[in-house]
């Protein structure tokens, strides 16, 4: 049985919706995002939008468990946040979020699977899986990163160069999916993707969306950032209230992500 279900089971966790009311995190500058609400059933696409700066990428980082909300509640899957954020963390993941999970651009495609893949054995089951023959446990990586991969639409044998393209040598669509399929490697039941669509044309824009909602139709919830979000998705905005805007400072761009930074940092959690 895949470590990330047994994960789920031991949790308790039977369906991942995701909810939240009055959901705020307030930052050194002022609020990062405040009065946020949700109610996304299992399965859901969650399409996060808003200015720059706005709070878009701490929301993302809330609702997965790695950084504290001030304010509010919310559920993701019947578990509490704040209260149960390490739990969150073990069965959520984050992918695309600059200055915490870049791509290096150095390392070849392939090399980020066998390091992700290495990273998901030593940490992401549990500690008796170590001693399975070393044939069962090869089989069982290659397994995760063939799923990984078709789930996420990446065929390194399409790659200019196969699983030996550079990261630097891939266009910004072909990065998305490989970030996407790194984050499912876990197997996880809450996916947050961050800067979807940016610097992407429309017809990208829409192969970006359709591989998001591929990944919540199989079953795990996806919560993602859009600049602009796609009509007929969930939408969650960040946008400050009038009230808000007047009184209160939200985080700038580069100040949110150092906060992110610091934040997967601190819980040690991609």
């Amino acid at each position: 049985m895949d470590p990330s279900q047994d994960s789920a089971q031991d949790l308790g966790v039977t369906a991942l919706g995701v909810t939240a009311r009055g959901f705020g995190l307030r930052g050194p500058r002022g609020w990062a995002f405040r009065g946020v609400s949700i109610d996304a059933e299992p399965g859901s696409l969650i399409a996060v939008e808003g200015p720059s700066g706005s709070g878009r990428t701490c929301l993302l980082l809330a609702l997965t468990g790695r950084m504290k909300p001030t304010e509010g509640v919310a559920t993701v899957g019947g578990l509490k946040l704040p209260r149960q954020m390490s739990a969150v963390r073990r069965i959520s993941a984050v992918a695309g979020v600059a200055g915490v999970t870049d791509l290096d651009p150095a390392l070849t495609v392939g090399e980020h699977l066998r390091e992700r893949a290495l990273l998901q054995r030593r940490f992401g089951g549990p500690l008796r899986s170590l001693l399975r023959p070393r044939a069962q446990r090869a089989d069982e990586t290659r397994r995760r990163l063939g799923t990984a991969l078709a789930a996420a639409g990446l065929d390194p044998d399409d790659l200019p160069k196969g699983a030996r393209t550079t990261v630097r040598d891939l266009d910004r669509l072909e990065a998305l999916r490989l970030s996407v399929a790194l984050a499912l490697v876990g197997g996880p039941r809450l996916l947050a993707v961050d800067d979807t669509d940016l610097k992407l044309s429309d017809a990208e824009r829409a192969e970006a969306h359709a591989l998001l909602a591929s990944v919540a139709a199989a079953g795990t919830t996806v919560v993602a950032v859009y600049a602009d979000a796609p009509e007929g998705v969930l939408t969650v905005s960040t946008r400050p209230a009038e009230s808000t805007r007047s009184t209160e400072s939200t985080e700038p761009a580069d100040e949110e992500a150092k906060e992110a930074a610091d934040a997967l940092a601190e819980t040690g959690r991609p």
